[in-house]
C-alpha cells in the first residue's frame, strides 16, 4: 500500500517533523526543542500531524514510535488490549490476510470514534458527554448503552465471521 493510498484527511495537511537522534532523544523540529515521548503522545491527543525519522538516514520511525507510546500505556495504568486479543492479533502476523485485519481493526476503531464525535456534537461538545455519561438518568444511559450493546454486537459477529474466514476461533 503507497502513502497516498494510506493517506487520512490527517495525513494530507503539513506534517510537523520529529527527529530520532542515535542517542535516543527526540528534536521537534517546529519548536527547535528536544521531546519525550509524552510529549510526542500529547502531540497525537492533539490530533498534530507528526511524522519521526531518523536524524541520520531520514527513515520514517513513526509506526515505531507510536508502537512504543502504546507499549507503555499497555504497561502503565489500564490496559487496553486483553491477552486473548494481543494472542489473536498475533496468530494474523503472516497469514494471508494479515493486511485485511489490519483494515478491518482500522474500520473498527474509525467506527467508534465517529460514533464518539457524533455523540459529542450532539450533546453540544466533550464537556457535555462527559456529563451525560454521568448522569442518573436511565433514559440517557439505557440509550447509550443500547448503542453500544448494538455497536458491540456488531463488531463481535464481524470479528467472529474474519475468523471464521481465516479459521480460527476464540
Amino acid at each position: 500500500m503507497t502513502a497516498q493510498e494510506n493517506s487520512t484527511p490527517e495525513t494530507n495537511s503539513k506534517q510537523r517533523v520529529i527527529k530520532k537522534y542515535p542517542n535516543r532523544r527526540l528534536y521537534d523540529t517546529a519548536t527547535s526543542t528536544y521531546i519525550t515521548l509524552a510529549e510526542v503522545k500529547q502531540l497525537v491527543m492533539e490530533r498534530e500531524n507528526i511524522v519521526v525519522k531518523d536524524a541520520k538516514t531520514g527513515e520514517d520511525l513513526t509506526r515505531a514510535i507510536f508502537l512504543q507510546i502504546i507499549l507503555e500505556e499497555e504497561a502503565g495504568g489500564a490496559p487496553m488490549f486483553t491477552e486473548a486479543m494481543l494472542a489473536n492479533i498475533i496468530r494474523f502476523y503472516g497469514h494471508t490476510m494479515q493486511g485485511h485485519m489490519g483494515s478491518f481493526i482500522e474500520k473498527n476503531v474509525q467506527m467508534f470514534t465517529d460514533f464518539q464525535n457524533k455523540m459529542a456534537e450532539q450533546g453540544g461538545g466533550v464537556d457535555a458527554w462527559a456529563k451525560m455519561m454521568q448522569m442518573s438518568n436511565p433514559l440517557v444511559n439505557a440509550s447509550y448503552a443500547e448503542q453500544m450493546q448494538k455497536m458491540q454486537e456488531q463488531m463481535q459477529k464481524q470479528t467472529d465471521q474474519m475468523m471464521a474466514i481465516f479459521g480460527l476461533k476464540r
